[in-house]
């Protein structure tokens, strides 16, 4: 698989607040999406998510977002690994995502950029 880039995951009580720290940390300007009920501002190598606790309480557990060309690749070499695919491939407002947990029990997500047919 080729990854292409990493996306640190922070959770923060106040979105409004937290952007214009970010935005001028990395000098780049905030994406805004909704992903069910948390927002995310995607600000350079940063998701800023943002929602209810329990929601915020599964999302803390994936260490980090992992841009790759093509997830199905992804989960080939995933599954040659040894690695368990908790939930995806699925569309998401990034792209097509996955989430695995690596045979060391760590958790990360896995999104490609590619359309989602819907």
């Amino acid at each position: 698989m080729e990854i292409l880039g990493t996306s640190l995951r922070v959770c923060v009580d106040d979105l409004d607040a937290a952007i214009p720290v970010y935005e001028k940390l990395t000098d780049a300007e905030a994406a805004r999406f909704r992903s069910g009920p948390v927002s995310v501002a995607a600000v350079g190598p940063f998701f800023l998510m943002s929602g209810p606790q329990e929601h915020l309480d599964i999302l803390r557990k994936i260490t980090a977002t992992l841009a790759v060309r093509d997830v199905d690749d992804a989960v080939t070499d995933l599954r040659t690994v040894g690695a368990e695919i908790i939930a995806g491939p699925q569309p998401s407002p990034a792209g097509r995502t996955l989430i695995a947990r690596h045979p060391d029990g760590s958790v990360f997500e896995y999104v490609d950029r590619q359309a989602t047919g819907g």
